[in-house]
């Protein structure tokens, strides 16, 4: 529609703007312009739903009971891990709860509105459709409108769209059809910033009908996924769930079979479930994860929820937006095309430190003549620390100035512009008059910088002016053309450079008339610019790529600039744009998807729909961003990561912010991810062999009738997870893990922890320990008890304590033997253990309470020889895997290998 036709449509007058009475029946029927905000869940309502979980409710049931039977201390014990539990669970999930109250946040207090046919400044929530806004360089656009009027009018729209560059905007009718939100260049929209001229809008959508207003409304209808292991630990206490009760009704039957007394049956269940139940792994698996936030704080990696240490491990693909993230966002000068030669730029972003390097024996041009157009055609500063004020191009070009030793303010100042022609997206250049003094001489000089088929059409010679080497146009164009197609193809933006001379009898024109004197214009160069890759970003896709990781740029700038950049990481070809991409169906989409690596012109709702496509093919997925537009698919991705620089939607949408916005921050995040990610295999693998033992015993116990089916108290069970678990789980805690982590494939997250191979492990290393344990149980040199202190009992106990610490010490590392360094801290930590068993064997205090007594030095000896026997079958079963394995490389029966896709590597 034409601006008039939308003037007439949203009933308002481009004048007048609309009265106040109009303006407030509209606030009433279409509501405040603003977000609303999401309202987060309480506290308490969370903490009901940790109480709900599955191991809290057993572990409740178990309170009951103990506290029934008179078993107090153990209730107690109980009752504190269930607490540790649920605020441990509830305060992960308060966390990062108010993504789209940052968006309310954004809003800008005021804006300058015409109502009544006068100007007046406006709360920006007050605004409503039809409203007549003005606005002018630095503004913040209140809401989404169309242009009706505008003068060199230019935005900022990378927190929308992800283009770097500011978008020239106008008044002028699009042709018909379906337009990418970057190319809609007859509107402005919400929050995004004015960075040139002046311009007005008749607003077109408010609150959350605006663009910002549908990502909220994308924000709050994504339900964030449950991490991998989240849903691997449910899936392990359901099946422990089941063998817990399993065991406690076996023994419950065999009891009332053989009219075990009622109070006897509760204690004997009771220390059954105690024993089954994976009572510490929450609270365990939290600290192996806190473990490894720290460590990816340490390295600038913040992470809100625990479970996102090991979601980071388990990343096969990572889309990564480009500006701001890959990129500097930053606009920067990098190559040069002048005098026939082509000139490259050195440097990073808007620092004034670079090298222009040429082809060895390239007659260098004087740059002084081009230092003037980069400095007197251009209004943009830039301060020595990188700050910018002004139009981010330009900005680049004041740089370039600086490298060739030129002072653009100095320059302003000692060449004061005579008259200009102001930049304007209809004619696409911009022109100024100065008086300069070079060689001696003084001129009035016309410098000109704009759109290159512009600038060329109006141009007559080549070489510029003063240059004494000008020649006809006619003999450099195809030079020209030729790189000019060069640069774009590269992605570059590409600015033409041309000047003349104004003689004596043109002076009243420049005043009068500028315009007329921007022909018979002399050539003087190109320039390409590009928002450059941050220097780390090209090794740390590397990186990814060696580690099997599928690395995608999807970005609202165009597809040719996406593409040259996303050759320059070594992304390779694949590229395909937003429209192209909208007419794939969701089939083909997912058909493609190994041979696609870039992504240009998309929209938010594009990068949320390849986020959940690439989630439906069973990958899981890190999505990198720093802008608005990002932060649905940021929300939704299995890991979305928010730049420390970027809007605080982002960083409240995504589960990680990394702190210095440094791409290969995340590729080293996701190595430690991995490492932790074995480190909880191997608790689990540690943790099962001990608990699956416990209900070998207990239920051998019980069907042989042995100790009246007490294989050991409840609290003797509660002491070992304080004293022996939790050591074995701080010795796999402080293990460094396999340093060759980042060249082996992610692991299949459709293949759980508990895979087959990994199960039967468990079974046999529990066998051996069940075995150790029950031997003095039916062969100690004592009758046991439940109910007094027996040798025999105070042995298995041992028995059970020393080789759980053992067992930790051998099993941190699968299949690579645990005897390798550091086993020496490994084992000084197992010390802890033996200490504290040794106590609770000598204090007439733990005696009473665990129903222990002494023990020889040699029924020491004989628990030390049997708790022995688990970690050489350990070792000795990893040795016979190692030689079977040696071939193909080690790999951790206990995790899945990822099937590869494109860019994949095979396993180590």
């Amino acid at each position: 529609m034409s601006a008039d036709e939308v003037v007439a449509a949203a009933g308002t007058d481009v004048v007048s703007g609309l009265s106040s009475a109009e303006a407030a029946r509209r606030r009433s029927a279409h509501g405040p312009n603003k977000i609303a905000a999401e309202r987060p869940p309480s506290g308490w309502a969370i903490a009901a739903s940790q109480l709900r979980d599955p191991m809290n409710i057993m572990l409740v049931a178990v309170v009951v009971v103990s506290l029934a039977i008179g078993q107090v201390s153990t209730g107690v014990l109980v009752g504190l891990l269930i607490v540790l539990n649920v605020v441990l669970g509830t305060r992960q999930e308060l966390t990062a709860r108010a993504s789209v109250d940052a968006l309310a946040k954004m809003q800008v207090p005021q804006a300058r509105v015409v109502r009544d046919g006068s100007v007046a400044l406006v709360p920006a929530t007050e605004i409503v459709p039809g409203d007549l806004v003005q606005l002018e360089a630095g503004d913040i656009v209140p809401a989404d409108g169309r242009i009706v009027r505008s003068a060199t009018l230019e935005a900022q729209e990378a927190a929308l769209t992800g283009e770097s560059a500011p978008i020239a905007k106008d008044h002028t009718t699009l042709a018909s059809g379906d337009v990418a939100l970057g190319d809609r260049t007859n509107m402005l929209f919400q929050n995004t910033s004015v960075t040139r001229g002046t311009g007005a809008i008749v607003v077109t959508a408010t609150g959350m009908q605006t663009q910002m207003g549908q990502i909220a409304t994308m924000l709050t209808s994504v339900t964030r996924t449950r991490s991998p292991l989240q849903k691997e630990l449910d899936a392990l206490t359901k099946v422990l769930g089941l063998i817990a009760w399993g065991a406690v009704a076996v023994i419950v039957v065999v009891g009332l079979v053989r009219g075990t007394p009622g109070k006897d049956l509760l204690l004997l269940g009771t220390a059954m479930a105690v024993s089954a139940i994976p009572t510490g792994m929450p609270a365990f698996v939290s600290g192996l994860l806190s473990l490894g936030a720290k460590q990816l704080a340490a390295s600038k990696a913040v992470v809100k929820n625990l479970t996102d240490v090991e979601t980071l491990g388990s990343t096969s693909a990572i889309n990564t937006d480009k500006t701001g993230t890959l990129t500097l966002n930053e606009m920067m000068v990098s190559v040069l095309y002048a005098s026939g030669s082509w000139f490259t730029v050195d440097g990073e972003g808007y620092a004034k430190t670079g090298a222009i390097r040429a082809v060895a024996g390239t007659p260098v041009p004087d740059f002084t003549r081009l230092g003037l157009g980069l400095c007197l055609a251009s209004d943009a500063l830039v301060g020595d620390d990188g700050s910018v004020i002004g139009d981010p191009t330009e900005a680049a070009l004041v740089v370039l100035a600086a490298k060739l030793g030129i002072d653009a303010e100095e320059t302003r100042r000692t060449f004061a512009r005579l008259a200009e022609v102001p930049f304007d997206s209809e004619y696409k250049f911009m022109a100024t008059f100065h008086r300069v003094t070079i060689d001696g001489g003084e001129h009035v000089i016309e410098l000109v910088k704009g759109a290159p088929d512009v600038v060329i059409a109006r141009c007559t010679m080549a070489g510029g002016p003063l240059s004494g080497s000008q020649a006809p146009i006619e003999h450099a164009n195809d030079g020209i053309d030729e790189a000019n197609e060069r640069m774009g193809a590269k992605g570059l933006r590409v600015l033409a450079f041309a000047a003349r001379l104004v003689a004596d009898d043109e002076l009243a024109t420049m005043t009068d008339d500028p315009m007329s004197l921007t022909q018979g214009l002399s050539f003087v160069g190109l320039a390409g610019i590009i928002d450059p890759l941050r220097s780390e970003a090209r090794s740390a896709v590397a990186t990814a790529l060696t580690a099997g990781i599928d690395v995608r740029m999807i970005t609202g700038d165009h597809a040719v600039t996406a593409q040259a950049i996303g050759q320059e990481l070594g992304l390779g070809a694949g590229a395909i744009s937003g429209t192209e991409l909208q007419a794939l169906s969701d089939e083909e989409l997912k058909r493609r998807l190994p041979e696609l690596h870039v992504f240009g012109r998309v929209t938010p709702e594009d990068k949320l729909r390849l986020a959940r496509a690439m989630q439906e093919e069973g990958m899981i997925v890190a999505m990198t961003g720093d802008a608005v537009n990002d932060a649905a698919a940021l929300k939704q991705a299995d890991i979305g990561v928010a730049m420390g620089s970027g809007s605080e939607v982002t960083k409240q949408a995504a589960r990680m912010v990394l702190t210095d916005d440094n791409f290969g921050t995340l590729v080293h995040a996701v190595e430690i991810g991995r490492r932790v990610y074995d480190k909880v295999v191997s608790y689990v693998r540690y943790q099962m062999t001990q608990l699956l033992s416990l209900v070998f015993l207990f239920l051998a116990a019980t069907v042989f009738n042995v100790n009246q089916g007490v294989a050991m108290t409840p609290t003797m069970v509660l002491y070992l997870l304080f004293f022996a678990t939790a050591v074995g789980v701080i010795v796999i805690a402080v293990d460094p893990g396999d340093p060759d982590v980042m060249h082996r494939p992610p692991r299949d997250p459709a293949v759980p922890i508990t895979n087959r191979r990994a199960v039967v492990m468990w079974v046999v290393y529990a066998l051996v320990l069940f075995v150790a344990a029950f031997v003095p149980l039916v062969l100690g040199p004592d009758e046991p008890s439940p109910t007094r202190a027996s040798v025999s009992m105070t042995m298995t106990f041992v028995v059970m304590g020393l080789a759980t610490a053992l067992n930790a010490v051998v099993n941190r590392r699968d299949p690579t033997t645990g005897l390798t360094p550091p086993v020496l801290k490994a084992l000084a930590i197992a010390l802890v253990t033996a200490g504290m068993l040794l106590l609770a064997t000598q204090l007439p205090t733990l005696q009473q309470g665990l129903l222990t007594t002494p023990l020889t030095p040699r029924e020491w000896l004989a628990c030390a020889a049997l708790a022995a026997a688990l970690p050489t079958v350990v070792e000795l079963g990893k040795l016979v895997r190692r030689r079977r394995l040696e071939p193909a490389g080690p790999l951790d029966p206990g995790a899945a290998v990822a099937p590869t896709r494109a860019r994949t590597t095979p396993p180590a």
